[in-house]
């Protein structure tokens, strides 16, 4: 029997192969909301089960706006995952965030437009809490975990996330520093939505692979770039993933697993019994 994981890793495939991971369980999981990017893989970090889902698919199918956020999140909170890390690649907008280093950041814009960045709808009104999207407390953890290792670690910042699958014109860059944003990136959004209303921690380790396009003395960002330097960072993830499993307790005190309490306006009396089914891992505790 796979024991509920301590932690859920989402990032490239490439995370969960390496040596110390130990029994490892690949799992195909359906869920109401379609099937996840990817099977799950479990397997046994520090004595503790971890679960690695690839975001864009195994062997990177799947442009950031055709990500099934929705099932990505479900299938791991149906695992009952209560904490996750996101690994991504992101540019920096900030010349002291140099390509290399990692962000941890703890603000967000959401600038994508064609995506589901809800579970609710279909005759269950939710309106959750995002004033600090990502978790402080797991934060904290993360934090500790990468000063560990070796890498340039900075503890704050405001991701903006965009549409994609392009980079970003030299307006739009200019723009977005103007703006006070630290780095840029396709993924957070609405990845820490959704684990909100999952009622699950989330943060993210943000690789700094280029300065986007606005640094005059730099080259603009490519995918070569991007590859490079995630696949050198690639050891330093699966460093920090090994001392997070360490550091981390069963129940983070935050109020992350309480996000939906409050949250739901619809009188329960008129909630269709099929998306009520649906969201039942989601409310069931509140609505039973």
């Amino acid at each position: 029997m796979i024991k509920t994981p301590a932690l859920a890793v989402i990032g490239g495939s490439g995370l969960y192969r390496f040596p110390s991971l130990k029994n490892s369980f690949e799992q195909e999981i359906d869920t109401p909301f379609g099937k996840p990017s990817s099977p799950i893989i479990t397997g046994e970090l520090q004595g503790r089960t971890v679960a690695f889902l690839a975001r864009h698919g195994i062997g990177h199918v799947y442009m950031p706006s055709e990500v099934n956020y929705r099932a990505n999140i479900y299938a791991l909170k149906s695992l009952g995952v209560k904490q996750i890390v996101s690994v991504s690649a992101c540019g920096s907008l900030r010349e002291n965030y140099r390509p290399g280093d990692i962000v941890i950041p703890d603000q967000l814009v959401d600038m994508t437009h064609r995506r589901e960045r809800t579970f609710f709808g279909k005759g269950i009104v939710a309106h959750i809490s995002t004033a600090d999207p990502f978790c402080s407390s797991f934060t904290n953890y993360v934090r500790q975990s990468l000063e560990k290792t070796e890498a340039v670690v900075h503890v704050g910042g405001t991701y903006i996330t965009i549409e994609g699958p392009r980079f970003s014109t030299k307006g739009e860059s200019n723009l977005y520093r103007k703006w006070g944003m630290s780095i840029i990136g396709m993924t957070a959004a609405p990845e820490v939505f959704l684990a909100r209303e999952a009622e699950m921690c989330y943060a993210t380790m943000a690789h700094i692979t280029d300065y986007d396009v606005w640094h005059t003395t730099e080259e603009p960002v490519t995918v070569d770039m991007v590859i490079k330097t995630l696949n050198h960072n690639t050891s330093i993830a699966q460093e920090a993933i090994n001392n997070l499993v360490a550091l981390i307790p069963d129940e983070i005190d935050c109020d992350c697993n309480k996000a939906l309490e409050n949250a739901v306006m619809t009188n329960p009396n008129l909630f269709p019994a099929h998306t009520k089914k649906s969201l039942d891992l989601l409310i069931g505790k509140y609505f039973k």
